[in-house]
């Protein structure tokens, strides 16, 4: 990774990426080690369009982007960002006028342009892929307009920009560089071929995980979700095995663009790029004999902006990092998840580590329907919890999080809201789900908000009995509505409810 300093003090951190098909602004606000994007803004520049045989950069595409680029700075500043960063890649880099308009672009906007190599840029977009993706383990593909990187990632307890990071390579298998080719199919697919089969990077693929990162993956990605009706359209850990993605990207590669111009979730100045983005992918894929397929909505930008947060600040699970963030802002109280998962543990035995990073992750947002009407609390948690911009999330969790929280607020089992997305979490899951929403709904009618009264409190499940111990010489937490909450955790567990009182040491 490039040297970097860290912005401990940065609360707003501003990624301008200067690629071969778009030009974009992400403005990230930093929450501790998480990151939100704030603002994010795209334009089709199309600088690489022709690049192939010109050897230099589209000057439509430059006219284009130093408009949107004046617009970008103008607006990072407007907006006080603390940290803004102008990165090019491969079109940039490879133009014959590269240099100068990189030249022109600081001459005009007053912002130094970082030109960074195509090892960097794989670098950069495996580490945002681990920021989202902690336990990744395989190859990660950058699929840009001008060029393929590939660099193999590891699981590991470590930062996602630090020794996790393997072997890397770049190669002009970008769509735009290839769209010369698009009507000579065989020179097209033996370019491909032959750039891919040099790529020893793709031997510590077999097996294991491709994650694909960029603009025209995300594209293939809505593509299969429309296709297949897919409930929850999140594209960041969206997953299919490999032999659906050979034959859906076969299919895709066919496709003319009136064909997809049929499709509204695409930008149509994308279009053109994605039957041969999908001619790629379905070699890379076959060539690196994965096991399946993960997009990723983090990468290059992603990686260089976690890169700046500083180790003190790092929080290792990027899921936690931002269901606490969001807990703590959005909370009435002064929130501590974490005493609230340890008060409900004694009902959930032999908790998975995974399960318990999801019961830590619905009792951070436990408090964040607090000011919607009481009637739609249920619906909005559910809703909100679903689609929030948390890196970390598998669909699983998210929906996990969603129904527990749905269950918090005193949602129906029956809610025809969770009907669709109730496919991607299995039955056990849910019921766990609503089980621990229904504990946390107790927490708040015993404690108020205040969770350092549940240390007078224990809630335990032994057998067929689930207790609640509380003192003998207070009335607070007794009452018709306790008993009732108390009840629909133990009905929940199929067992009896019993309140014990004692003595205060």
């Amino acid at each position: 990774m490039p040297d970097l300093e860290p912005c401990a003090a940065s609360q707003r951190i501003g990624v301008i990426d200067l690629g071969s098909n778009s030009l974009r602004l992400v403005v990230f606000e930093r929450l501790g080690s998480a990151l939100f994007p704030l603002f994010n803004e795209k334009v089709m520049c199309g600088l690489g369009r022709g690049i192939a045989s010109t050897g230099r950069l589209n000057p439509e595409g430059v006219a284009l982007a130093l408009v949107n680029l004046r617009r970008f700075v103008a607006f990072a500043r407007a907006i006080a960002v603390d940290h803004l960063a102008v990165l090019a890649t491969a079109a940039v880099r490879d133009a014959s006028d590269g240099q100068a308009f990189a030249g022109e672009v600081e001459r005009q906007c007053r912002v130094r342009v970082k030109i960074i190599d195509g090892m960097e840029e794989a670098r950069l977009s495996a580490a945002g892929v681990l920021a989202g993706i902690p336990d990744a383990d395989g190859i990660v593909a950058d699929l840009g307009g001008g060029s393929v990187e590939l660099v193999q990632v590891r699981s590991s307890s470590a930062r996602p920009d630090i020794g996790r990071v393997g072997e890397g390579v770049s190669l002009p298998l970008g769509p735009l560089r290839l769209a010369e080719l698009a009507d000579r199919v065989k020179s097209l697919a033996e370019t491909v071929e032959r750039e891919l089969a040099g790529a020893s990077v793709l031997r510590a693929a077999a097996g294991k995980k491709l994650y694909l990162v960029g603009g025209a993956a995300r594209a293939i990605a809505r593509l299969h979700m429309d296709h297949t009706q897919y409930p929850l359209h999140i594209i960041h850990r969206y997953t299919i095995s490999r032999r659906e993605a050979e034959g859906f990207l076969d299919i895709v590669g066919r496709q003319s663009r009136k064909s997809l111009e049929r499709i509204t979730t695409i930008s149509r100045r994308r279009l053109d790029v994605v039957p041969l983005a999908a001619l790629v992918l379905r070699k890379l894929i076959t060539l690196a004999g994965t096991q399946s397929v993960v997009f990723s909505a983090l990468g290059l930008r992603e990686g260089y902006a976690h890169g700046l947060i500083s180790a003190e600040e790092w929080v290792a699970d990027p899921m936690i990092a931002g269901y606490m963030a969001v807990g703590r802002r959005q909370s009435r109280f002064r929130l501590d998840g974490d005493r609230l998962q340890q008060w409900t543990a004694p009902l959930f035995a032999d908790l998975s580590e995974a399960a318990r990073l999801r019961h830590q992750a619905v009792s951070w947002l436990s408090d964040l329907a607090w000011s919607e009407h009481p009637d739609y609390r249920a619906k909005q948690a559910f809703i909100r919890s679903l689609t929030l911009p948390f890196a970390g999330s598998t669909h699983a969790d998210r929906v996990f999080v969603a129904t527990a929280l749905h269950a918090r607020y005193g949602g129906a089992v029956d809610d025809p809201i969770k009907e669709p997305t109730q496919q991607l979490l299995d039955e056990r899951a849910t019921q766990e789900a609503r089980t621990l929403g229904l504990a946390l709904r107790l927490a708040y009618t015993l404690c108020a908000g205040t969770i350092e009264l549940l240390s007078e409190l224990a809630l335990s499940h032994v057998g067929d009995i689930l207790r609640l111990d509380v003192p003998s010489d207070s009335s607070l937490f007794v009452g018709e509505t306790v008993q009732r909450r108390l009840e629909a955790v133990a009905r929940s567990l199929g067992v009896t409810a019993v309140i014990r009182q004692h003595e205060t040491r």
